[in-house]
């Protein structure tokens, strides 16, 4: 896209003659009028996908001071061209507001051993080997955490001799996801972890059928295994990720769980004017005594912040991933464990009551992570016992993932004004979640037509990096229920209307943070967030919605990405 006036970026070359006397005159508006200012750009000939409240599909829009000032035909854009105005022919393409995610952790990769495009365990022992060679003496391989064993020709998990073939003698621990990591028989020596190991609360040490070891050390169990200090985050790396993000089209980022030296450096980020992502934060404090020792005893308070960094309020998980999702119906399978198996409740109901009956009476608000419905009944209770004390209804007080929830649960959902961070978890790993919950529990993970229908307000995501980045295939997963290796699961539950699932990536995740005023739309008044798709988003068929790429992004009105073909 090279159609530039008076820009500083691409080849400039002269629009309409039309175009240029209106440069030249003063800029008016609607219906003749002068306006005040001419528009700092404006673009026009697009198909402008706004996500406003009557899904309007515009032409055209300006931008003056960072935000969007009109919205409508090119003919009327093109009356807040002034001179020094910047013109962009945009050429049919489809813009849409700035994609958000509800639930993203980071953007994945890093300096560890990065498995994310193994396909086997060949290929994966290989990538171990391989980093095996260059062990220093005492070194302990860690691996990034984004890859899962269903994207593997296998669909299972290395075994700890396995990986012991790989690296004989280095110790190796695979982080997966947020809650598993996976040890060669080196590092369980290392660590001094055995069949005899007491089983943390909350955790779990799996052993095969001889009796040996697997390997994996699940949620609380992952303290036996203490990782390397992972290298200091610096404005430079973080720089880099912001990068990343821009290049799906991310303007927006929910980051559910950090710490406050973590969120001084998003402060500093943006202090130094070279944020490109805006933030809303959620704290992680260990307990009760953390919160009011680290937030509320570190002067920080519920809301604070600006468009750039905002304080969302405080994440607790309470049972745990894939492996650990706390059911009221047992595993099956071997998974199962005869039937003895339900998952993990990771913090007792009375102790997760009293947590956030102290956060609530802190003036605070929670998200708290649930997968299975189980965990589900648990934050319902510790919600319901909060709100008695101190209404949260008007608060926004949050449920992330719900994989597995229940008709009964849906109106004490409403009750109390709840919503819901939802994500594409299943597009990675239905045929795992298969295994472990049979089809009838796994087809119907994250039912978000039903979710839809009951009226909650959900915000989409992805969970990155324990599902890949990518907006588009959370998208594209929404909408069809594909799944990368195992065919479409529960197609009941797909949303057929692609304005819907845009709302998810888009005004939603504003809803979320509470910002729908600034941002989410295109709309006159609003930051000017937005993204030049690679095809049109609203007409091509589901399947090329996961081949969707952005060609620009810009925030606040300024391009921070631009792929070579724009």
């Amino acid at each position: 896209m090279d159609t530039m006036v008076g820009g500083s970026w691409g080849r400039r070359v002269a629009v309409a003659a039309a175009v240029g006397l209106l440069a030249a005159c003063a800029a008016r508006g609607p219906g003749g009028a002068a306006t005040s200012e001419a528009a700092d750009a404006v673009y026009v000939n697009g198909k402008v996908a706004t996500v406003d409240a009557a899904s309007s599909v515009a032409q055209a829009f300006a931008v003056r001071a960072g935000r969007f000032v009109a919205v409508g035909t090119t003919e009327r854009i093109m009356a807040y061209a002034g001179p020094a105005t910047q013109v962009v022919d945009l050429r049919g393409r489809t813009v849409v507001p700035g994609l958000a995610d509800s639930h993203l952790h980071a953007v994945g990769g890093g300096p560890g051993i990065d498995l994310s495009a193994t396909r086997s365990i060949a290929d994966l022992a290989a990538k171990v080997a391989e980093a095996a060679k260059g062990a220093k003496p005492g070194q302990v391989l860690v691996s990034n955490s984004d890859w899962h064993e269903a994207q593997l020709k296998e669909q299972r998990l290395p075994t700890a001799d396995e990986l012991e073939a790989a690296a004989p003698g280095v110790p190796v621990i695979l982080v997966r996801g947020g809650h598993s990591y996976f040890l060669n028989n080196t590092a369980l020596a290392k660590y001094g972890i055995t069949p005899a190991t007491p089983v943390p609360p909350g955790g779990a040490i799996p052993r095969n059928a001889a009796g040996r070891l697997t390997g994996e050390l699940t949620d609380t169990a992952k303290r036996l295994a203490p990782l390397p200090p992972p290298p200091p985050m610096t404005l430079a790396r973080l720089e880099a990720q912001q990068k990343k993000l821009n290049e799906y089209g991310l303007t927006s980022i929910r980051i559910p769980g950090t710490n406050v030296a973590a969120y001084r450096q998003f402060q500093q980020l943006r202090d130094s004017g070279k944020a490109t992502v805006r933030y809303s934060i959620l704290f992680r404090p260990k307990d009760l005594a953390d919160f009011r020792s680290s937030i509320v005893g570190g002067g920080i308070r519920q809301g604070e912040g600006d468009e750039w960094v905002k304080v969302w309020g405080i994440k607790i998980s309470v049972d745990g991933g894939f492996e650990g999702g706390y059911m009221t119906r047992p595993y099956e399978g071997e998974m199962g464990k005869g039937g003895t198996y339900y998952g993990l409740q990771t913090i007792p109901q009375a102790t997760f009551n009293e947590y956030v009956a102290g956060i609530n009476q802190a003036g605070w608000r929670v998200a708290v992570h649930a997968v299975g419905d189980a965990a589900v009944d648990e934050v319902l209770q510790g919600y319901e016992r909060a709100h008695a004390q101190r209404d949260i209804r008007a608060q926004g007080w949050t449920i992330e993932h719900a994989f597995i929830t229940r008709p009964d649960q849906y109106p004490r959902i409403k009750a109390m004004n709840l919503r819901m961070s939802v994500q594409d978890h299943l597009y990675l790993a239905a045929p795992v979640l298969k295994r472990y919950w049979g089809m009838d529990r796994a087809s119907q993970v994250t039912p978000l037509k039903t979710y839809m229908e009951q009226g909650f307000m959900l915000a989409g995501g992805t969970d990155s990096p324990v599902i890949p980045v990518n907006p588009f295939w959370a998208m594209y997963h929404f909408l069809t229920r594909d799944t990368i290796s195992d065919g479409v699961y529960g197609a009941d539950q797909a949303v057929p209307s692609r304005d819907a699932v845009l709302r998810l990536m888009t005004i939603n995740n504003a809803r979320l943070t509470d910002e729908q005023d600034i941002k989410g739309s295109i709309e006159p008044g609003k930051l000017a967030d937005f993204v030049v798709l690679s095809a049109d988003y609203l007409s091509i068929p589901a399947a090329e919605v996961q081949r969707l790429k952005a060609l620009a992004t810009y925030v606040g009105g300024r391009q921070v990405y631009r792929a070579e073909s724009f």
